[in-house]
């Protein structure tokens, strides 16, 4: 009982301070915004923070989603194309983190397109979310890992959803979850 207890309350400080530190970010802008100011809003001290949060960075790109996004491609049935696995994987994995995290997502997205650290940090997550999309499809195909059409198929589908995100931030009353259907069908005609 004690652990899930603390297992809550970090999760909640760790939720605590990547909210105080997005609406910092859009209230005073993201190089302007201090730790210590977060920690102070968070009503944590800044050690407090880099204990959650080792670089400023990290609370704009920290989420949870990969777990989520790995298991829903991994359990698409095997005579979809893999495309179309992660397709469907991500559009489903989109419909829950919208209905709780909409907002949280889009200043995420903003503050990265809008940073150029942040944008060039971005780059590097893209190759673990291609290594995340290509582990996924190599365990749908029952491979022990990802062989070289995995990777160029998790390469394909990820230059799809980035342009989808891209268009969203710049315009948020359009449907990201149509967006993304958009590029993946942009990809398929493609082929």
């Amino acid at each position: 009982m004690s652990v899930d207890w603390r297992t809550r309350k970090k999760a909640a400080t760790r939720q605590s301070i990547q909210e105080h530190a997005l609406r910092l970010f859009v209230e005073k802008g993201y190089d302007a915004t201090t730790v210590e100011e977060i920690a102070a809003a968070s009503g944590v001290s800044h050690m407090t923070f880099f204990r959650y949060f080792p670089r400023k960075e990290e609370v704009v790109e920290y989420d949870e989603y990969d777990p989520m996004i790995e298991q829903l491609i991994a359990e698409q049935p095997a005579e979809l194309p893999p495309i179309t696995a992660i397709h469907r994987a991500l559009r489903a994995g989109l419909e829950t983190v919208l209905a709780t995290d909409h907002d949280a997502l889009l200043i995420r997205t903003r503050l990265i397109l809008d940073n150029p650290a942040l944008r060039a940090r971005n780059l590097i997550a893209q190759d673990e979310t291609r290594e995340l999309f290509a582990r996924a499809l190599a365990r749908r195909a029952g491979l022990s890992e990802p062989d070289l059409p995995c990777v160029v198929q998790a390469a394909a589908a990820l230059a799809a959803v980035a342009p989808a995100l891209t268009a969203w931030a710049h315009d948020e009353d359009r449907d990201l979850i149509a967006l993304v259907d958009a590029a993946f069908a942009a990809v398929n005609a493609g082929m």
